[in-house]
């Protein structure tokens, strides 16, 4: 038993090993996931794009500078940089948000820690959050995670009927899996993978170097700016105004008539 007991130790200890360094960081100002992470329901300000494959367990990481530091979703594999969001960059450098106070520069070297990923949790912006993954197309990364037994993607994923990133096509609903009963598709209220239009989930990009606020789907310019360096995801009030401006560019003209008068 004692064996036993001392083997889980170490795979426990094995799963959530930290690694660190220094990394060269470059600023990355459009938002992308190689395993089809939601950007509609994370802080795309604080995603970490980085050369090694997304597994199941080391999500999360800590990067450094100047007295400062972040944590960052590590959903996205680079080509070869370590990338970090604009406006994660942008704060280590000077300590304020893209928006406010917009810097220029190349690769700068940064502490990095891979840390435990309860501590993205701010991050996720779902319930228990939970990592929010597309039902039609994060499958293969779902289901190594799946077969990954105790990973923490596998105990704390949820599943959207949602077919890309930047969240443009599909129905903002939850999916199941019963992976238990040998199922390898979700089910969902709507059919799966319906490239349905999707206006209510808008993803923002920031970019660089103008730290202007923008919408990843048409890289229209958002008036306002993001709320501080903490980067977290753009409040109610804006939100609901680019909402709006994409309902009446999509709705009949007499629906908006309607809508005027009813103002």
């Amino acid at each position: 038993m004692c064996l036993t007991l001392a083997i889980a130790v170490l795979g426990a200890v094995g799963r959530v090993a930290a690694d660190s360094g220094t990394v060269w960081a470059t600023p990355h100002d459009s938002y992308s996931s190689s395993v089809g992470v939601l950007g509609c329901k994370v802080n795309t300000n604080r995603i970490a794009y980085w050369p090694a494959s997304v597994n199941c367990t080391n999500i999360c990481v800590s990067l450094s500078y100047g007295g400062r530091s972040v944590h960052l979703l590590r959903i996205d594999q680079s080509g070869g940089a370590h990338d970090v969001s604009y406006d994660a960059w942008n704060y280590l450098l000077t300590g304020h948000s893209a928006t406010d106070d917009p810097t220029a520069g190349g690769a700068t070297a940064m502490e990095y820690e891979d840390v435990d990923a309860s501590k993205c949790k701010d991050l996720i912006d779902t319930d228990g959050h939970k990592l929010p993954l597309s039902a039609a197309n994060s499958m293969n990364y779902l289901v190594s995670c799946l077969e990954d037994d105790g990973s923490w993607v596998a105990d704390n994923y949820v599943l959207y009927n949602i077919l890309d990133p930047i969240c443009t096509w599909g129905y903002d609903e939850k999916c199941s899996l019963d992976w238990e009963s040998g199922a390898n598709q979700a089910t969902c209220p709507h059919e799966l993978g319906s490239p349905v239009e999707l206006t209510s989930e808008p993803v923002y990009n920031i970019q660089y170097p103008s730290g202007k606020k923008v919408l990843a789907s048409t890289g229209q310019e958002v008036s306002g700016s993001a709320s501080g360096s903490s980067g977290s995801r753009n409040g109610s009030v804006l939100f609901l105004r680019a909402r709006l401006g994409v309902v009446l560019v999509t709705m009949s003209h007499a629906f908006i008539w309607s809508l005027g008068l009813w103002l």
